[in-house]
């Protein structure tokens, strides 16, 4: 494959500029391009939306529009110099250092912007990933399109068998001269609908150990092979999606990493995704989360005296800012050039275990009003938070998972005993007797 040299613009040659011409640079852009937001103030109780969803709920004709969006000012921010900062000149980046993205990050946060949702997953677990695993020609073709929006990506990793224990996936990757043959099915795939490229990991070897048989490949999701069906959701919704291959070809150059190395391309992802995850500090999302917010919650369904729903609250705050603090420290290693640790497992254990708390807490405040939609404001809103918590408890790794993490990589306490590793039955003795 003919390799492309990068496209020459003016800021490539630029690495030294100061972190206040960097502010200046960024807000001209932004001031020329986007609409400063309105100054924020306090939502009062039964004003504005009253959304407590976890899973936005879209049609997905709107998302798809988004998406578009999304892509056409990600484009336009990168070509102004603003959407890789921290990335390497040689692949389109400014090559500055992570404070310069966190700069313009916090200076577009000022302004009315597409939703970039769609970005998460390629750009926190994705692109790292193929930027450390991939092969000279993948990382030339992939890796600038996916940072400047040309592109967007999933992550396959998840199957009907092997959820938690990724390493007990079934797909197959079978190789075929300069071709690999994907057959199987994954699961959980959140935005395979509109991906255009996706990571997948698949076993390649069985005779080999369940870890050591495994190979990573980049997959052309509009390819015809592969199928795509929604999943409905508790909550009404289908963010998730199936992803089956039936019998998808891909050349060897799409290979991550060395063959039977799939594992260690896999927590290169996984490890991006918990910090990504663990990012989010304490474990809600939006305003409906807030102090003034659920304290109005309880003044409005006549509780604001409930000594134990009071102490419940401030405990549920407590909580949140502690893990909001804790994933600060750990995110701060990142920062300094430090791989993302298993202390971004505590993270996203605690974000699981704070949203799980807090739907216990809205559920015992509002009652039966949460169960029946009786039109009025701030009540049954939340029974989207309450069924899209336990997806908390699942996504980016099980809390049993997180656990075993923590317990063994943190702690330092011996392996959790998996099925492939406990001795068989008729190996078992008792005594000196063997069973």
């Amino acid at each position: 494959m003919a390799r492309r040299a990068a496209r020459a613009v003016p800021w490539m040659a630029m690495p030294d500029i100061t972190e206040e011409q960097f502010t200046k640079e960024a807000l001209v852009f932004l001031e020329a391009n986007a609409t400063r937001k309105a100054e924020k103030k306090a939502q009062k109780w039964g004003e504005g939306s009253d959304s407590a969803s976890i899973f936005e709920q879209k049609d997905r004709a709107v998302e798809l529009a988004e998406v578009e969006e999304a892509k056409a000012w990600r484009q336009k921010k990168f070509d102004a110099g603003f959407g890789w900062a921290n990335g390497p000149v040689a692949r389109g980046g400014r090559g500055l250092t992570s404070s310069y993205d966190r700069i313009y990050n916090a200076l577009e946060g000022e302004f009315e912007t597409p939703n970039a949702s769609c970005f998460t997953i390629g750009l926190g677990m994705v692109a790292p990933t193929f930027l450390a695993h991939g092969t000279e020609e993948a990382i030339a073709k992939y890796v600038k399109p996916l940072w400047r929006g040309e592109i967007v990506a999933c992550q396959l990793f998840s199957e009907p068998g092997a959820g938690s224990d990724l390493a007990s996936l079934q797909t197959k990757a079978d190789r075929d001269g300069d071709e690999w043959v994907i057959t199987g099915q994954k699961v959980w795939t959140s935005g395979a609908h509109y991906a255009d490229v996706g990571e997948i990991i698949c076993r390649n070897d069985p005779s080999l150990p369940k870890h050591k048989g495994l190979t990573g490949f980049i997959v052309d999701m509009k390819d015809p092979n592969i199928e795509i069906r929604p999943l409905r959701q508790m909550t009404g919704g289908a963010n998730f999606n199936e992803v089956f291959f039936n019998e998808v070809r891909v050349p060897d150059w799409y290979r991550l990493g060395d063959v039977n190395q799939g594992w260690t391309v896999a927590l290169t992802t996984l490890m991006n995704e918990r910090a990504a995850i663990g990012a989010g500090g304490g474990g809600g999302r939006g305003d409906f989360m807030s102090l003034d917010r659920l304290s109005a919650l309880l003044h409005a369904m006549g509780k604001g005296h409930d000594k134990v729903l009071r102490d419940e609250l401030m405990q549920i705050w407590i909580a949140q800012q502690v893990n909001k603090y804790t994933g600060q420290r750990a995110l701060a290693k990142v920062k300094a050039g430090a791989l993302p640790g298993p202390e971004m497992s505590i993270s996203k254990l605690a974000g699981a275990k704070n949203m799980t708390a807090l739907s216990s807490f809205v559920s015992k405040a509002l009652g039966a009003k949460l169960t029946a939609d009786s039109g009025e404001w701030g009540t049954f809103a939340w029974a989207q938070f309450v069924l899209g918590t336990p997806g908390g408890r699942i996504a980016g790794g099980s809390d049993e998972v997180m656990r075993n993490i923590v317990g063994e990589r943190v702690l330092g306490l011996p392996k959790e005993p998996g099925i492939d590793s406990v001795t068989p039955f008729n190996e078992l003795k008792v005594g000196t007797q063997q069973v």
